[in-house]
């Protein structure tokens, strides 16, 4: 079994903290980045390429240049359309990604515009069943509950007997 130097151990002990995202020093960078939310696999990897950044290293062992040039390369992407969460956005038509709680924040108001203007998905999300075509006969069923079936069987009382007659 491999002995770990003093200096991952030290690496493995601190937690880094990238876009308001606590992230544990113990993990490789490549599948780190993914617990940002608005980050996915493809874009972690691309900032992985673009920065020169090896993907097996510890999150742990980055230094605070190296994560204010990712925090800024994720703010600001320049990777392909395909991999930006926000393609045309509805109000300004621009590409942008979006990244934590703006990322929330969009998709709330997207929901509560489609609310509001009483499309088709907006009804859906109004009743809480599938906006994308699912079928609803076996799955999204609310309010489960353990079937009415079998029930507990009760222990039968004997009559104690008090003495005395009947």
């Amino acid at each position: 079994m491999e002995q770990k130097t003093e200096l991952e151990k030290k690496y493995e002990e601190r937690i880094i903290r990238i876009l308001s995202k606590d992230i544990e020093g113990k993990m490789k960078i490549y599948p780190g980045l993914t617990n940002i939310k608005g980050v996915s696999w493809g874009l972690s990897n691309a900032v992985c390429k673009i920065l020169k950044i090896d993907k097996n290293r510890k999150i742990g062992s980055l230094t605070n240049e190296e994560i204010k040039k990712i925090s800024d390369f994720i703010k600001n992407p320049k990777v392909p359309k395909y991999l930006i969460n926000r393609r045309s956005d509805f109000e300004t038509g621009e590409d942008k990604h979006l990244t934590g709680s703006d990322l929330d924040l969009k998709t709330e108001f997207d929901i509560k515009r489609l609310k509001k203007i009483k499309s088709y998905r907006g009804y859906r999300h109004m009743s809480g069943l599938p906006t994308r075509g699912q079928r609803t006969r076996s799955n999204f069923r609310k309010n489960r509950r353990k079937g009415t079936g079998i029930k507990k069987k009760q222990k039968e009382h004997k009559p104690v007997y008090q003495g005395g007659k009947k």
